[in-house]
């Protein structure tokens, strides 16, 4: 069965690009002008990855990704967001809604058919139920997507939350930098490196981890981070 691609984009001549180059890879691939058309043809047909822009009339890319994310249906549909903004705080916005990478206009239409690629290896890999994770003083609820820090729900943005669960999932593992870019955020762009800081450091905040005196999250300098909660 071929994959299905969703190509959001209202630049015409963009989309037109997009959908033939995608259909020569061989992907059954639709197309909308919009992401609230795309939303409820998701209803009816589930795709495997959607390029979504961000500037749209109607609801923008970033809250579209929300919709998904918080679907239990679609949660596990891919996103790359495609946009001609490159400003970090914009890049980091699509990427804390959901979306799995990011690519800005102009862009190469073979890179973007091997991060499209990218993407379904890496959603072949997910495992479609998880354990509950459970130490001292941190509880995390995948089937509710759900975070607590003594007792307490914590409010975690998509990204953090899928940062905290591939560290809880090997706890006393050494996980390099690299690994967490590549895994999280699906992309070996050495550039990213400082979206990975900014994540760790407001996750930290919110699961009222010092960096200095751990808790759950240790800086293992020079390689990446370790979770060394203890287990309940």
């Amino acid at each position: 069965m071929k994959e299905r691609i969703y190509v959001v984009e209202d630049d015409e001549s963009i989309r037109r690009l997009l959908e033939f180059a995608l259909e020569s890879q061989g992907y059954e691939v639709l197309g909308f002008p919009n992401a609230l058309e795309a939303l409820e043809s998701m209803k009816q047909q589930r795709p495997d990855v959607v390029l979504m822009d961000i500037m749209m009339e109607g609801i923008s890319g970033v809250e579209a990704v929300r919709l998904i994310r918080a679907s239990p249906e679609l949660r596990q549909v891919a996103v790359i967001m495609l946009t001609a903004r490159d400003l970090e705080e914009d890049k980091i916005s699509g990427l804390d809604a959901g979306a799995d990478d990011y690519v800005t206009k102009p862009f190469s239409v073979l890179e973007l058919c091997a991060r499209v690629r990218a993407q379904i290896r890496r959603m072949g890999g997910r495992a479609r139920e998880q354990d509950d994770l459970i130490y001292q003083g941190l509880e995390l609820y995948p089937s509710k997507h759900e975070v607590r820090v003594d007792g307490e729900v914590v409010e975690l943005t998509y990204k953090e939350y899928e940062l905290l669960k591939y560290l809880m999932e090997r706890p006393d593992q050494s996980i390099t930098r690299q690994e967490l870019l590549d895994s999280v955020w699906g992309t070996d762009a050495m550039g990213e490196s400082r979206t990975l800081d900014i994540h760790i450091g407001t996750l930290r905040q919110k699961i009222g981890d010092d960096a200095g005196h751990s808790r759950f999250i240790k800086t293992i300098r020079g390689v990446g981070y370790r979770f060394i909660g203890v287990p309940a």
